[in-house]
This record gives C-alpha cells, structure tokens and sequence, in this order.
C-alpha cells in the first residue's frame, strides 16, 4: 500500500545518458548500481546509490516485485489481471471493491479526463482493442466497428466510491484502459520502494518514462537526453533531472497508413481515431502518474489547444512539436 496517500488514493525519444560506469563509488563513499529487466511489454531500468551491495540487491528485488505486482493489477494484456476482472462487471451494476493500487490509478486517472475535457480516458478500453489491432495488421477499422466501441467508452460511466475502495462501470461492453497512466505510476511507486531502504539517489526508466529523484553524489543532477524539439528526430539536447518526472510521447515508430493518410498509434479517445497529424510532446512534471497522461493529453490537444490547456496543470511543463499540412511549429511553456 501506498503511505503516501490514504488507503484509497494513490518511447518516447527520452534515453537515460548512461555516462558512468554501471558501478562505482562516489565522493560520498556510496557505490552506483545498474539493474536492467523486461516489464510492461518494455524496458525496466533502475539507476541508484547505495552503501553496499546487500542492500542493492535488496532494494532492487523489493522494487522488482513491486513492479510485477502492479502488473498483475494494471495490465490488461493479461488474463486475470485485477483491472480485467473489473472490466468483465461492466453493465451489472455491480460496485465491485478493488484494490488500494488499482483504485487510487483510476481515481488519478479520471482526475485527468475530466481536466482535459476527455483528451485522456481510462474506459478507453474497446478503443485500443480496436486500434492496436489495426495497427497491427495495417487494417483501418471499420465504421462500424469504431462505432460500437465508441458507445462503450466515456468516463463519466466509470463511477468511483472512496468510502468503500469500489468502482463501478455503467455501461455493457465497458473496458478500462491505464496504460497512458500505468508506467508513470509504477515509477512512482519504485521510488516509494526505494526510500523504504533509504535510497534517496536514484532513476527509474520505464520505456522512457522518467523519474528522477535526488541527484547522484556530487553531481547537479541526473544527466537525460531529450528531443531538441527541432525536427531532426536524431537531435537531442541534455539536461540535468531531479526530484522530478519527464516522459515524451509521438508516433515516429508507431502508425497505419490509410487511403493516403497517416494516423498515430496515440489516439483521441473522444473520435476513436489515431492522430491525423505528427506531434511529439515532451511533459516534465513533479510525478512520473502526471508526465505519463499528459504527454497524450497534450498531444492530443495540439499545440495551440494546448497553450492554454497547461494553466489547468501547475507545476507542469511542456515541449511540444507539431507538424500539419508540411508546416513545423514548436512551443515550450518553460525551461526544463
């Protein structure tokens, strides 16, 4: 369970700039450890600062466990998957107690639907069944398919109770959706892991989400490349990263190509339909949950949409790039 919230609550282009040595020691007489493995249908790598390798390890397997445990209760990849289970109660009307992990993800992840006006749904579900499959078989989906899953989606169906830990969805054919949140929130909880152990230096990469939490030893702070925001996707510029969460989202790798036009694998939930032009935005934000959501809130706003959009996020900063109709733009709302 969470501490820090009550029992209820609680690539991107982003590469981790792995200068050092994977261990060593610091001016502090503490040492560097590397931990790498698969997770979440990507890479899971963990950068951190320990006094010994004892407790390294110790760390690094607690977190790992904690890692598969979120997992077993986010994915909906996977069969019997706590949020599966859930989403197989759609339209009995039944409220249905969760768990404190799976109750607080949504509870954040409807926070953010409903400041940006949908732009981000967890009951997005029937959508991305139908558009991973498109982008998979290179098959647009048709009409009617899009129409069908569209009526199962909305989240203003999904109705929380904090008093109970219950959630209920109101409509049949309701499927939820937390992987535009997931791996944000699990980079939180890593860290959260990793203070149980006094660590208090350390990264924690999940497929380019992003968390910083203390800066190395002796150094400013955690060295990540991003993207310049230029239109060169091979040009980056460094900086330095702590106590805070960075994750950039775009469709560079990732798209279906249809009757002459391009769509993103990031989809607006309210049309059921991938993006129709190229945008990449970049979100620093004070938690990993927060960088995770809004990289796709934003790029589905748009640039200009998102300009004021942003004043509804404080502590939020963005870098976005957006091209339609061959003309290039970029706005950053703050330095990083």
């Amino acid at each position: 369970m969470n501490t820090r919230l009550s029992f209820c609550f609680l690539l991107g282009i982003i590469l981790v700039a792995l200068l050092l040595p994977f261990c060593g020691f610091s001016q502090s007489a503490t040492a560097r450890f590397v931990f790498r493995r698969g997770l979440m249908g990507t890479q899971f790598n963990v950068i951190f600062y320990a006094p010994d390798s004892l407790t390294a390890q110790q760390a690094n397997t607690a977190v790992s466990a904690r890692m598969d445990s979120l997992n077993q209760i986010m994915s909906d990849y996977m069969d019997g998957s706590e949020i599966n289970r859930l989403s197989a109660t759609a339209g009995s009307g039944q409220w249905v107690p969760v768990s404190a992990e799976l109750f607080e993800v949504l509870q954040k992840a409807q926070a953010i639907a409903q400041l940006s006006n949908g732009r981000f749904d967890p009951t997005v579900g029937p959508l991305s069944l139908l558009w991973r499959r498109a982008v998979r078989r290179k098959e647009f989906p048709t009409n009617k398919e899009r129409r069908r899953a569209r009526r199962a989606v909305g989240y203003k169906l999904m109705q929380l109770d904090s008093a109970t830990c219950s959630v209920r969805l109101r409509r049949k054919g309701m499927r939820l959706d937390v992987g535009g949140i997931g791996q944000g929130f699990a980079v939180d909880e890593a860290l959260t892991v990793f203070h149980r152990f006094g660590i208090r230096s350390s990264l924690v990469d999940i497929g380019g989400d992003i968390l910083a939490d203390e800066a190395p030893p002796g150094k400013p702070g955690w060295r990540v490349d991003i993207g310049s925001g230029k239109v060169d996707d091979a040009d980056t510029t460094t900086i330095l990263l702590k106590n805070a969460a960075i994750t950039t989202s775009g469709d560079t790798y990732r798209f279906l190509e249809h009757n002459g036009r391009r769509y993103s694998h990031i989809m607006d939930p309210r049309s059921g339909l991938g993006l129709r032009h190229f945008v990449r935005a970049t979100v620093w934000a004070p938690d990993g949950y927060r960088a995770d959501a809004l990289t796709k809130v934003f790029s589905v706003a748009g640039l200009q949409k998102s300009r004021q959009l942003i004043k509804r996020f404080p502590g939020v900063k963005l870098l976005i790039l957006e091209n339609r109709n061959g003309k290039v733009h970029t706005w950053q709302s703050d330095p990083f």
